[in-house]
């Protein structure tokens, strides 16, 4: 087993988590609007899918992904 001290923390950032979290509410959002056949509905999911992708890339930009100054590693 190797301890790389390089690791890049494998998403546990708050970028990552807040991405993936928005995401999430995304895709649960689309697959019910696609159940009950709201198609606005959908479409207000995937520009969410978006905005979520966008809100981690500017989280990671701004210092709060795993190799940013302002994230500090826990140890597992």
């Amino acid at each position: 087993m190797s301890n790389h001290t390089d690791d890049p923390g494998h998403g546990h950032s708050p970028a990552a988590w807040t991405a993936v979290i928005i995401m999430l509410v995304a895709i649960s959002l689309g697959t019910v609007a696609l159940f009950i056949d709201v198609w606005v509905l959908f479409w207000v999911a995937v520009g969410l899918l978006v905005v979520g992708a966008l809100v981690g890339w500017i989280m990671t930009k701004a210092g709060y992904g795993a190799n940013g100054p302002k994230y500090t590693s826990k140890a597992h």
